[in-house]
């Protein structure tokens, strides 16, 4: 069953509607499975698996043996299995990855991206629709009849069958928005969803997963746990996500690249990371040089009508 989307009719850069519904289409889902899935996860990703209960979802990276994010993630439990949600794009290379080393252990990884649909619900009346439909949430995770509820902040996730989703879609008595809506509130939340433009090239802290609570520091050895480590401890890091905001003549996605101006004229300064643009307006993460000022003058490589600005942050960088 295909759930039919439309564009969304709202600028949906800067305000949200009363309500969104968002078909979260961009995304993708595997299970693990096994008697040593859980602890085989544990070491090959850089958040605490062991210690996740069933009321908690986490965001993660996944890094190669030198530290670099091969994808970021949120994960979440049921029962023995453990779900990881990453964008589509890149969940084939982690899955191929994960693969490849769970033939030492009692583990099984499978895409279950087909079985299920994705919704996004967010805005004022987001708590209120949720709530009518599946009881009260108190938990970052809530397992309802026929879903799985992740809870961020006043956004839910609503992991479902197709049945269940048309439900859902029909008793909001909104249009159905493609993802790009929903990208848009990940961005101004300072999300760093890695897609396959970007596997592999940057250490978790050059996008700040470590402010979202993604990196355990406490847990034991990991997949490129040496790097990551040493970038807390040891100092070196020399890149962070920003969000940028302004407006672009050209099209930009994660494969575009920003530059800033100097007294030589404009410069490479970092690479896009995910954008949405809404009639030439553009909203966007980026990976820049951390000490580039809230003030820069930003744009978008060779784009001479392009400008954009630094928006801060909704949390903070210190350690």
């Amino acid at each position: 069953m295909t759930l039919a989307t439309t564009q969304p009719n709202w600028d949906y850069l800067t305000s949200t509607p009363d309500l969104l519904v968002s078909n979260l289409s961009h995304l993708g889902l595997i299970e693990v499975t096994g008697e040593q899935g859980k602890t085989f996860i544990h070491g090959q990703v850089t958040t605490d698996i062991v210690s996740l209960t069933e009321t908690q979802w986490r965001w993660g990276a996944h890094c190669d043996p030198k530290g670099k994010m091969i994808a970021s993630f949120r994960t979440y439990t049921i029962a023995e299995s453990l779900f990881i949600l990453m964008p589509a794009s890149v969940l084939p290379l982690s899955l191929a990855s994960w693969q490849k080393y769970a033939v030492f252990s009692k583990a099984e990884l499978t895409d279950v991206t087909a079985k299920q649909v994705i919704l996004g619900f967010a805005g004022t009346k987001a708590t209120e629709f949720i709530e009518q439909q599946f009881g009260r949430i108190e938990h970052e995770v809530t397992h309802a009849e026929g879903a799985i509820i992740l809870k961020d902040a006043e956004r839910f996730i609503v992991i479902t069958s197709a049945e269940k989703a048309q439900q859902l879609v029909t008793a909001s008595n909104q249009p159905l928005s493609s993802h790009q809506a929903w990208q848009a509130l990940e961005i101004q939340a300072g999300y760093a969803n890695i897609d396959d433009n970007h596997s592999s090239e940057f250490v978790p802290q050059m996008c700040n997963i470590q402010a979202v609570n993604g990196i355990s520091f406490e847990k034991g050895c990991y997949m490129g746990q040496e790097t990551i480590a040493r970038m807390k401890y040891r100092g070196g890091n020399k890149r962070a996500l920003y969000i940028l905001s302004g407006s672009a003549s050209e099209t930009v996605s994660s494969e575009t690249q920003i530059e800033i101006a100097s007294e030589d004229g404009f410069l490479r300064t970092g690479k896009v990371i995910e954008a949405v643009e809404f009639n030439g307006q553009v909203l966007l993460t980026a990976v820049l040089a951390n000490d580039t000022p809230n003030d820069a003058k930003l744009r978008v490589k060779n784009d001479n009508q392009s400008e954009l600005v630094v928006k801060p942050l909704p949390y903070s960088l210190e350690d």
